[in-house]
């Protein structure tokens, strides 16, 4: 009898650290997975509304791989609605540059450079969906022959980086580097 109840417990045991071990995606559904942490003591507060503005500078390690960045975009987003926090108070901002201004390259223009296609347009598009605006700097474009008219759809033009970075900073968005 007690080696049916210790195996019930430990059947228990394994299936209750299982379950806290799967990952969700509250927001972003295909992209930037994120555990669930009941016990968490500092979480997103719900009844905020949240100003994000993510400066993506990082390039792909590789140009058959996706951006780190972008898929942490992705995550962040999903961290906040794990945490309570319903999309429609989340606002998020991207402003690309530097390196990372050929990772929003539409496929033809990513296939031509690269021998690839652009893996990172799926995560684009979610976050797209997702309500994110998604901006390229346009010092970028010019300085590294960029035609605008390459880019994936949805991504705006921007004056630069530069000068997004610190509009929104001064409408009060959190920045966060990758």
């Amino acid at each position: 009898m007690k080696k049916i109840v210790l195996f019930i417990l430990t059947v228990v045991a394994v299936s209750f650290s299982q379950a806290q071990d799967n990952k969700v995606n509250p927001i972003i559904k295909d992209f930037g997975p994120v555990y669930e942490i009941p016990d968490a003591v500092e979480k997103p507060d719900p009844k905020l509304n949240y100003k994000l503005l993510v400066d993506l500078v990082m390039a792909s390690s590789k140009p058959d791989t996706i951006n780190l960045g972008i898929e942490a975009a992705c995550t962040l987003l999903n961290l906040h609605g794990v945490g309570g926090v319903p999309k429609e108070k989340i606002n998020m901002v991207m402003a690309v540059h530097n390196a990372a201004g050929y990772t929003v390259l539409n496929n033809e223009a990513y296939r031509a450079r690269y021998k690839t296609d652009n893996p990172n347009l799926p995560m684009i598009q979610a976050l797209l969906d997702a309500g994110v605006k998604i901006v390229v700097c346009g010092q970028t474009l010019k300085k590294r022959g960029i035609d605008p008219s390459t880019l994936a759809p949805g991504i705006g033009v921007a004056t630069s980086a530069l000068t997004t970075i610190t509009t929104y900073q001064l409408k009060g968005y959190a920045t966060i580097k990758w």
